[in-house]
């Protein structure tokens, strides 16, 4: 720069200083807007995924909470909620707990119980003719016996499939045997394909034919 004076140097220095402070500049203000853009679709998309996880919850909470009806023997008869999937015993300690002349030989404390399902808790020494009629009313996808068995010759394919091994192919096949050949004893469902001798001794305890 020996040709420039000492004040052309100085000016030509400070025209590369703003071109370069410019550019900077320029580089940095768009890498904030990106970053912005970024974190706005960054926000949007976690309030998209909680707005869904919520939602999931909801349906998953309506679909697994189910109404049955106790009575009989227990403390406080009437509709108990339970979620899905729960069993005889835990409606009994909501309705108050069985009372001292509840049958337990005639009720099966471990059967899980389905959505408007009717359940009634006999007294030692009574006559049920009448009460399983009733109960084939109100329970006839379900039991047609108070101690909560499943009738597998008129149960629906969702209380098949609370059955212990039993699947929806199972139960499907279940279905379509019984619509040909109802079932006349329990051991008859071993006809089916699919329930052999193991299977049929982890349900032969839960399940009736009438």
């Amino acid at each position: 720069m020996d040709s420039f004076t000492k004040r052309e140097q100085i000016g030509i220095l400070v025209i590369v200083l703003i071109i370069v402070l410019g550019l900077g500049f320029k580089f940095f203000t768009r890498d904030i807007i990106k970053l912005g853009d970024d974190m706005e679709v960054s926000n949007n998309a976690e309030l998209e995924s909680h707005e869904d996880i919520e939602d999931d919850i909801g349906i998953d909470s309506e679909e697994t909470i189910i109404m049955v009806h106790i009575s009989g023997q227990v403390y406080k008869p009437g509709l108990v909620e339970l979620e899905a999937g729960q069993r005889l015993i835990d409606a009994v300690e909501l309705a108050g707990g069985l009372r001292k002349d509840a049958d337990i030989d005639r009720i099966n404390l471990a059967k899980k119980l389905v959505d408007e399902e009717k359940i009634y808790i006999p007294e030692i020494g009574e006559d049920l003719s009448e009460e399983i009629n009733t109960l084939n009313v109100n329970n006839s996808s379900n039991t047609k016996d108070t101690s909560g068995k499943i009738n597998i010759n008129t149960c629906t394919k969702e209380s098949l499939i609370s059955l212990p091994g039993i699947g929806e192919v199972t139960a499907s096949k279940i279905i379509e045997y019984r619509e040909s050949n109802p079932f006349k004893t329990i051991e008859d469902i071993k006809n089916v394909s699919g329930i052999g001798n193991k299977k049929f001794d982890a349900i032969k305890e839960l399940i009736i034919v009438n």
